[in-house]
């Protein structure tokens, strides 16, 4: 037994080890990025921030979700959050599954420049939307009467730069159209869509896409508008990116493939020098 789990535990080092080599390597081509990515994840935030000093209170628009959908009150606000975290972290974690698992089908910093682009797009449409307009905020600290439903003006610009986090975050209003955590959860559930392996999870994926959708509308944290232009707008967007990058290597035939994606051009050009040597092109790269 002591044997068996040493073997194992050499084997699962060997498979780290080189795993760890193959994503330096690629990361040392792809750094840029994956850090103009995350450069605008902090964008994003700084523009939500801003978007809170023009933020306006008002009685409540009219919405079929608040219709349909009983409130969960402040004190249930924290479902819509626990599973969202939960998404999150289960898809992080999943992408860093080809360091652990023999059975592999992505590469960890090819998928995430991926995501990072999808993640990117959606967002600068996110932000233009709710700067065209602002609409008087659902949430419970958004309502008038609220003390954090307006931002006053600061006196410093650090306080801005800063986003006043995590405070700034957790509290903010005005950047309503459309969801932000829809954004991340249906790009993490579409990723995992075509790259993942098991069905059941890929279901599941999608349930959980509809359970935030509708807690997102309960708690009160978005008006019923902001799922649905997420549900349809990043949808496309996922569609139309994903069509122009190169596709990622498939690392399911257990070959060794090339580092970094092939373009259309380069794939045609590999298939025409195996043509010329007399090698028959893989029916499976016609797909």
């Amino acid at each position: 037994m002591t044997i068996y789990i040493g073997r194992e535990a050499s084997k699962l080092w060997k498979r780290i080890s080189e795993e760890t080599t193959t994503e330096i390597n690629l990361l040392l081509e792809n750094w840029k990025y994956l850090l103009a990515g995350l450069i605008f994840q902090y964008i994003h935030g700084l523009a939500a921030r801003g978007v809170h000093y023009l933020h306006r209170p008002g009685p409540i628009l009219q919405d079929l979700g608040f219709f349909l959908l009983p409130e969960l009150g402040q004190d249930k606000a924290y479902i819509s959050e626990t599973v969202f975290t939960c998404a999150f972290l289960s898809f992080f974690l999943w992408t860093f599954h080809p360091f652990i698992f023999k059975s592999k089908k992505i590469y960890t910093v090819l998928v995430w420049c991926r995501v990072l682009s999808f993640l990117v797009a959606s967002q600068i449409l996110r932000i233009i939307t709710f700067y065209s307009t602002q609409l008087p905020g659902p949430n419970y600290h958004c309502r008038e009467g609220s003390k954090l439903a307006r931002l006053p003006k600061s006196d410093s610009v650090l306080e801005v730069l800063l986003i006043n986090f995590p405070r700034g975050v957790i509290y903010d209003c005005g950047d309503l159209i459309f969801s932000s955590h829809m954004i991340f959860t249906l790009v993490f559930v579409l990723t995992y869509q075509k790259y993942g392996t098991q069905r059941c999870v890929k279901q599941f994926a999608w349930l959980v896409a509809i359970i935030q959708s509708l807690l997102i509308i309960a708690s009160r944290k978005h008006y019923t508008v902001d799922v649905v232009v997420a549900w349809y707008t990043v949808n496309l967007v996922v569609f139309f990116i994903d069509k122009k990058l190169p596709e990622l290597p498939d690392r399911t035939g257990g070959s060794s493939p090339p580092l970094l994606p092939l373009s259309t051009k380069d794939k045609t050009k590999e298939e025409n020098h195996k043509l010329l040597n007399g090698n028959s092109v893989d029916p499976a790269d016609w797909v």
